[in-house]
């Protein structure tokens, strides 16, 4: 998953400029490739507090953008 995520939101990133678009296409992705339902925030400054699927969160940055991707039943 880690890999994929990476690779996805680099994807994203090359494709859209407005953080609300690279979200959207990393979530969608993620919908359509591993099932419902993933939720994405991308940005430079937020907080979280989420209940995900186990083995199923991950949180980087991609230059100065994190990406916070997690799966929910």
């Amino acid at each position: 998953m880690q890999q994929e995520s990476i690779e996805v939101a680099q994807e994203a990133m090359a494709k859209f400029t407005i953080e609300k678009d690279i979200a959207q296409h990393i979530k969608r992705t993620f919908d359509e490739r591993k099932g419902p339902t993933w939720h994405c925030i991308v940005g430079r400054n937020f907080g979280s507090f989420v209940t995900h699927e186990t083995k199923h969160f991950i949180y980087f940055y991609l230059g100065h953008c994190a990406i916070l991707l997690f799966k929910t039943q």
